[in-house]
């Protein structure tokens, strides 16, 4: 086998742990991985503004209303006028999302970020810059090599 199998194997193999991941999220919890992220920022605050949680997610504020208007939907959050400023609207957590993060297996991304803590800093370090090197490389614009990272589409 060549290097460049071993590595399409460890990227499906990575896509797949994530596709699972969302799967059991959303039996167990009913949220996607994206909208647990949001109902943990909001459940760590207390109350947020969609701006702050855009901020600290690191997205537009148009794909947090879009996140927050389904959580809101399906009960988990809702939304309050701001006392203090009217022109703002705060997003609480229900009971029915408190149940629901309670119900939520393990981020993926906090089990990862307990294992790389505990790396040595020199392999952080090397996993990093090799992340940032493929996410380069698929960011490329090769359709065609891109069709491979994904299982059954050969």
């Amino acid at each position: 086998m060549e290097r460049i199998d071993y590595c399409l194997i460890a990227l499906r193999r990575i896509l797949r742990a994530t596709e699972m991941h969302g799967k059991e999220l959303a039996q167990a919890a009913g949220m996607t991985p994206v909208q647990l992220r949001v109902a943990q920022i909001v459940a760590e605050t207390g109350t947020s503004t969609g701006g702050a949680i855009a901020r600290r997610m690191h997205v537009a504020p148009a794909t947090i209303t879009s996140m927050i208007d389904k959580l809101e939907r399906a009960g988990h959050v809702e939304r309050q006028r701001s006392h203090a400023d009217r022109r703002q609207t705060i997003i609480a957590l229900t009971d029915k999302g408190q149940d629901a993060l309670s119900r939520a297996p393990d981020a993926l991304q906090q089990r990862f970020a307990a294992a790389f803590e505990a790396l040595e800093d020199w392999e952080q370090a090397m996993i990093v810059a090799a992340l940032e090197r493929v996410a380069t490389m698929l960011d490329a614009g090769e359709a065609e090599r891109g069709a491979v990272l994904y299982p059954g589409e050969f």
